[in-house]
């Protein structure tokens, strides 16, 4: 994007919680951990951007509420604390990719100081360097 300064966040700004059958939820108000467990007692909530190739996957605290634009997901308990293998990791990239793909995609906010533009696109999810990226399509104005 040249010398953009660009960040992506989610669409409709809510927190979005991918449960391990690639079901997706959203939420727009506040919600604690804890509350989503009540559901789910033999699982743990992670965030996304805490995932890596070969590290262990670690548990949001359940005190802490879901934050508005970030992308979580439900997973069994056995995988606490357990290194992310790389089939694991693109498995959830898939079920992600899914799950947005149906609630309509994201936003890309990119802009140089004054000047943003707000582009709805489609998503493809890949895992490249232990991390999910989206290649975003291409929209002409």
């Amino acid at each position: 994007m040249g010398a953009c300064v660009s960040r992506e966040c989610m669409r409709g700004d809510s927190a979005k919680l991918i449960l391990f059958d690639g079901t997706l939820q959203e939420f727009s108000t506040p919600v604690k951990v804890w509350q989503i467990l009540q559901n789910y007692p033999s699982s743990f909530v992670c965030n996304s951007d805490e995932m890596d190739f070969d590290d262990a996957v670690s548990a949001v605290s359940g005190n802490e509420e879901l934050r508005s634009g970030q992308l979580y997901f439900v997973l069994p308990l056995t995988w606490l604390n357990h290194p992310l293998r790389a089939e694991e990791m693109a498995a959830l990239a898939v079920k992600a990719s899914s799950a947005l793909t149906k609630s309509g995609g994201v936003r890309w906010v990119a802009g140089d100081g004054g000047n943003s533009k707000n582009i709805v696109v489609g998503v493809k999810t890949n895992v490249r360097g232990g991390r999910f990226t989206r290649n975003l399509s291409t929209i002409v104005e």
